[in-house]
């Protein structure tokens, strides 16, 4: 369900104050034709290279063997094997010379952490190598809709940016959503496609907009079996976490919900972290 694959930068654009999307490639030519993104938040392991690193260091690969793998990487000296984050896919396409291609958007922060300076100064054959899925249909797609959802509640932060907008465009004509976005800036705001009936609202914290439970619990839902998808800083998920099941009423098992990231934390303190997202509302 999920493989090695070597990829190289292709380009990278600025998308906004926060966000730089890089377009990778497969190495040599051939490695991405095995990667099968099943959209939506589609996410993968990233690996990459400690500074003065020419590529990520990792053990040999046996994609037979993923997690032996994995722990010989993580048996390695910390300051040796590659850096490992996780993001989302925001998006896989095949280009006109048939080859095929796989954006990445970073969120950028001043006080990011390895992954954040790695993205900032990504250049056109920078090397990393990831660890994604080989079927569509995989684990580390989360959001699932309900064949009897009637409405869609999504909330996330720049860091969950890129998995909306990946959402968005993947809801059916007519579908009712109602989207917040919590970014730093106003120019954060992107252009976001979808078919689906959404009401997205940007929450901008440089113009003072509301904590994300209060601007959610001020709105009005009109469906009487919703889902909800939320994803970002893992405070701010759990309280909307809290919010939807404990006072909307809505069915815990219909609330998907990812800690990105938690303030004061990496991302390896997070994982090992006993109070994150993940803990029952």
């Amino acid at each position: 369900m999920f493989g090695f694959f070597s990829l190289k930068v292709a380009r990278t654009r600025r998308l906004g104050p926060s966000l730089v999307r890089v377009t990778f490639a497969g190495a040599a030519g051939e490695e991405l034709e095995g990667f099968a993104s099943g959209g939506r938040d589609q996410s993968l392991s990233l690996f990459l290279p400690h500074p003065g690193q020419p590529e990520p260091v990792l053990p040999p690969v046996d994609d037979g063997d993923m997690y032996g793998t994995l722990g010989a990487w993580r048996a390695m000296p910390d300051d040796v094997r590659a850096v490992m984050r996780s993001y989302t896919v925001r998006e896989q396409r095949r280009t006109d010379a048939g080859a095929t291609e796989v954006d990445i958007d970073f969120a950028l922060h001043e006080d990011g952490g390895p992954a954040c300076r790695w993205a900032a100064r990504a250049a056109e054959g920078d090397r990393v190598v990831v660890l994604g899925p080989t079927v569509a249909d995989n684990t580390g797609v989360r959001f699932r809709l309900p064949a009897d959802a009637d409405e869609v509640l999504i909330w996330g932060d720049e860091t969950a940016l890129p998995a909306v907008s990946s959402i968005l465009e993947s809801l059916p004509a007519g579908t009712r959503a109602r989207v917040w976005l919590d970014v730093p800036y106003a120019a954060d705001r992107l252009e976001l496609r979808t078919e689906a009936d959404a009401t997205v609202t940007w929450l901008v914290r440089e113009e003072g907009a509301p904590a994300a439970v209060d601007a959610v619990r001020a709105a009005g839902l009109t469906g009487t079996a919703p889902y909800a998808w939320i994803a970002g800083e893992s405070g701010s998920v759990k309280a909307l976490r809290r919010h939807l099941v404990n006072e909307r009423g809505i069915d815990r098992r219909r609330v998907t919900f990812v800690g990105y990231w938690r303030k004061g934390l990496s991302e390896d303190a997070l994982r090992e972290a006993p109070d994150t997202a993940a803990d029952e509302a």
